[in-house]
């Protein structure tokens, strides 16, 4: 039987506004309506970004703490909240462990070309990194391609990033304009998965764009993988309409979900997916 799934919703991002499609939820009351509706819809977790007045993308532990209340609230008492440290910029990798820190998450994710974007940045990322371990803080490592993920192995290896079974996400594309993923995008990350001699368990999470969204998850799905899906990256249907609502495009992969037999993880299920020790 496959391995129980995993749904995260990303139900903003940190580039989309209004302008983009009026359903972006930007302040936390918005954030916290949208996810407990996807949570409704089949999510047992939610990747989170906050904005500030302007819509534009924060990395801020106020409003982190109060998005992360808000959706603990209207959410069930299993639901995982997971925060962002994207830097889209804006912010570097002191900026970045500052509001880790700050927030304490249940779960976080981090770029590792952003975290670790060269030698001299190693040793502070991995004192951070056993940190976040002491405070049973779940990693997920996002990677951008195969080249971050032979970084990844080698940080692995030399200690930097600690532990045996590690959370990673395969991102299937890039942020841009018309950007469209395919389900063979996920290849060559499999491929280095499966030639990988030594190194930490992994469990991965796929995230990618446009119209392609729905297939490259139900292919990951297929593959005993987990999705993240939601108008961070996607606002359309396989047939290019646009999707109404961030719940809508859960309960797309839920409905495929259930045809392929996976079954709904757990609380300690999805903590251990996104990364916990």
């Amino acid at each position: 039987m496959s391995e129980p799934l995993t749904i995260m919703v990303a139900p903003n991002g940190a580039r989309r506004t209004k302008a983009d499609h009026p359903a972006i939820p930007v302040t936390v009351e918005e954030t916290a309506h949208v996810v407990a509706a996807c949570a409704e819809a089949g999510a047992q977790a939610a990747h989170l970004h906050v904005r500030d007045g302007a819509q534009r993308h924060l990395l801020d532990i106020d409003a982190y703490n109060a998005v992360i209340a808000a959706v603990k609230k209207q959410t069930p008492s299993d639901f995982v909240c997971q925060i962002t440290t994207e830097a889209v910029g804006r912010y570097g990798p002191h900026e970045q462990i500052a509001v880790v820190k700050g927030v304490k998450p249940e779960a976080v994710s981090i770029a590792v070309k952003e975290l670790v974007p060269d030698a001299a940045a190693e040793r502070e990322a991995g004192d951070f990194y056993a940190w976040c371990r002491r405070e049973e803080i779940a990693v997920q490592h996002i990677l951008y391609g195969i080249d971050d993920m032979a970084s990844f192995y080698d940080l692995c290896r030399r200690g930097v990033i600690p532990g045996d079974r590690l959370g990673v996400l395969f991102v299937l594309g890039r942020y841009s304009a018309n950007q469209e993923s395919d389900p063979n995008m996920l290849r060559p990350f499999l491929e280095m998965l499966d030639k990988a001699e030594t190194g930490p368990d992994l469990s991965w999470m796929i995230c990618a764009f446009g119209r392609g969204e729905t297939a490259a998850a139900g292919a990951a799905m297929t593959m005993g993988g987990h999705v993240r899906v939601g108008f961070e990256n996607s606002m359309w249907t396989p047939q290019g309409d646009i999707t109404p609502d961030n719940a809508e495009t859960v309960a797309r992969s839920r409905r495929i979900a259930t045809e392929l037999g996976r079954m709904e993880a757990t609380r300690e299920q999805t903590l251990t997916v996104l990364g916990a020790a």
